[in-house]
């Protein structure tokens, strides 16, 4: 496959976009600001910033700003190492305003296939050469000249075609199984609620327990009414709490591990992705203290303070760091129940926090915590119910895992020609 050099100035446009007042931000409105929080530079697509309340914007501005659904966008701001260089599809139309952080990628449909450049923006070969463009500042920058002036090397344009499809095909597989996860774990979240919040769970007539009328009794304790046999217990007399390890950078050991950092709850929302673990070697006498199996739950104290995970597989060589505390349970059985439970408390732990600057909380919070404890019986009810929908999620989750693999092995491969696309799509 023959390839063509170019700077991306001769193939696209940049532009960057408007500088909006803060006098005019609301937590509501018509339009939301976009911003380098609607970047998944992991993921490489776009998200739903969730890091500030008030996205909207409700004073006036150019029209010509407002993005237009599929419009190609890219941060000029390094928020995070990474960044530079990502590239998301903005979702919908006259919704968003372009803000001055982010630039409109524009190919040259004659020159550049639309998905050839959404995947060459965020390539390798273009990655590196706006980091090392990037003005070393404590936050660096790039700027559209910079992102124009990067060299990169393209095939024909029916190649190109191909190229972006196939590429295009995979993600779009990848963003329907996330979609798809996403509904399964909104039912598994309702489920949960509908039972143990409203406590309409499903009487011995399978009738909802509450709203039939279910005999409830007043707990001083958490100042409600509870189902009359139900027990009232803190959470560490159902469990242990123990804080994960402190380690070094550079420190070695006698055996590898993965580690569950910070990061990696974040990124997920019931089971963490175990492909994107770090990995350490560490003396086993220190790192075997700080196991965890998928029986534990996962609770971090900073970043997402109280946010809840759990381990999708049974890698036995799995440890988690010191900003995470680990809930082990004293009967495994409740694992489910317990993990709804405290996922239930987040906000609660968040509210509790310390008011550091990383607004940590800390076992001292989770163990005063009190919670109702069902019978054993309807938790092994909730188990039958739930684990279906837990099986679903986990191998959407490994497919999605596979996919990205596929993709971002073949992306260099395809940008660089040493990988073509045949006429049915199909890497060869």
């Amino acid at each position: 496959m023959k390839l063509t050099k170019h700077k991306l100035g001769e193939l696209l446009d940049v532009t960057r976009g408007t500088s909006l007042s803060g006098e005019y931000f609301a937590t509501q409105g018509d339009y939301m600001r976009l911003t380098c929080g609607n970047f998944d530079y992991q993921n490489n697509c776009f998200k739903s910033n969730t890091s500030k309340d008030n996205l909207y914007y409700i004073g006036n501005f150019n029209q010509e700003y407002l993005m237009e659904k599929d419009d190609i966008i890219t941060p000029l701001t390094e928020q995070a190492v990474g960044l530079l260089g990502s590239t998301a599809w903005v979702p919908e139309s006259g919704k968003y305003i372009q803000s001055q952080d982010v630039a409109k990628i524009t190919p040259y449909e004659k020159l550049l296939d639309k998905k050839f450049c959404y995947y060459l923006i965020s390539s390798k070969v273009v990655k590196q050469q706006l980091s090392a463009a990037a003005q070393q500042t404590k936050i660096r920058h790039t700027s559209p000249d910079k992102i124009k002036d990067c060299t990169v090397w393209i095939p024909s344009l029916e190649e190109q075609t191909k190229i972006g499809q196939f590429l295009y095909d995979i993600d779009s597989k990848i963003t329907l199984n996330r979609q798809i996860n996403d509904n399964l774990e909104a039912m598994a979240r309702q489920l949960y609620d509908y039972w143990f919040v409203q406590f309409d769970f499903p009487d011995e007539k399978g009738k909802p327990y509450k709203s039939s009328g279910g005999k409830m009794v007043w707990n001083e304790k958490l100042k409600t009414s509870i189902p009359y046999n139900w027990q009232v217990l803190p959470l560490d007399k159902i469990g242990k709490f123990k804080n994960g390890i402190n380690y070094t950078k550079g420190e070695e050991g006698n055996k590898l591990y993965k580690i569950v950092n910070v990061r990696n709850i974040s990124s997920s929302s019931f089971f963490v992705d175990n492909s994107d673990l770090d990995v350490l070697s560490l003396n086993s006498q220190n790192g075997d203290n700080y196991l965890v199996n998928p029986s534990n739950i996962l609770i971090a104290r900073s970043g997402t303070p109280g946010a809840t995970r759990l381990l999708r597989t049974n890698e036995r060589n799995v440890i988690y760091c010191g900003f995470i505390i680990c809930y082990a349970l004293n009967d495994v059985t409740f694992k489910n129940y317990m993990f709804f439970t405290i996922k239930k408390l987040e906000q609660v732990t968040k509210s509790q926090s310390n008011g550091s600057i990383l607004n940590n909380i800390s076992q001292d919070i989770l163990k005063r915590l009190w919670i109702t404890l069902p019978p054993c019986g309807l938790n092994g009810k909730f188990n039958d119910s739930i684990m279906p929908l837990f099986t679903s999620i986990r191998k959407n989750q490994e497919e999605i895992e596979v996919l990205t693999k596929q993709r971002d092995e073949l992306l260099p491969l395809l940008m660089n020609g040493q990988a073509t696309v045949n006429y049915h799509l199909s890497a060869c």
